[in-house]
């Protein structure tokens, strides 16, 4: 109950800064939602742009504007290259790759779509996240896992970039 209640607080903090310009919770959320009927993954990421753009930057040497007026497709390509790097799942043990669908920005949040096909039963499923964990040592990535009306939640953080859902 108390995880619960501590992953609830974290959701409406998270929601209540997100209209905020400057922010000092370093929370990303990311939805995986199980779809039998389309036999998919479908993942949404909810991560602070500002974060984002200075991840990058750190692991790429190279400044970005991801989620701004002035975002380059070469912007958006180190995206998509960070997180396939950051964020990974393995369900039944097996690494799936992620498709890229599309992203958008809500107030300073980039909010990115992403599937993975042919999953036709899940039995566990392992979630690597370590999306700006190397930018603030606070970050906590909030996984919310849907799996056929049968919700669980994982927090991770920069000490804990790995756990189990079952």
């Amino acid at each position: 109950m108390k995880k619960v209640l501590k992953i609830s607080t974290l959701l409406l903090l998270f929601v209540g800064l997100t209209s905020l310009s400057i922010h000092r919770f370093y929370v990303g959320i990311y939805q995986v939602d199980f779809v039998p009927q389309k036999k998919r993954l479908e993942i949404t990421t909810r991560i602070f742009m500002d974060d984002l753009n200075d991840a990058l930057a750190k692991a790429y040497k190279k400044q970005t504007n991801v989620g701004d007026e002035n975002e380059t497709p070469e912007d958006v390509a180190l995206m998509k290259k960070y997180l396939t790097d950051k964020f990974k799942i393995y369900l039944n043990g097996q690494h799936k790759p992620m498709n890229y669908h599309s992203h958008e920005q809500e107030n300073n949040v980039v909010i990115c779509y992403l599937t993975i096909k042919e999953v036709s039963k899940i039995n566990k499923i392992e979630v690597e996240n370590s999306i700006l964990t190397e930018v603030h040592e606070e970050q906590q990535n909030i996984i919310q896992f849907n799996n056929n009306g049968k919700k669980q939640n994982l927090l991770l953080s920069s000490s804990t970039t790995k756990g189990m859902l079952k």
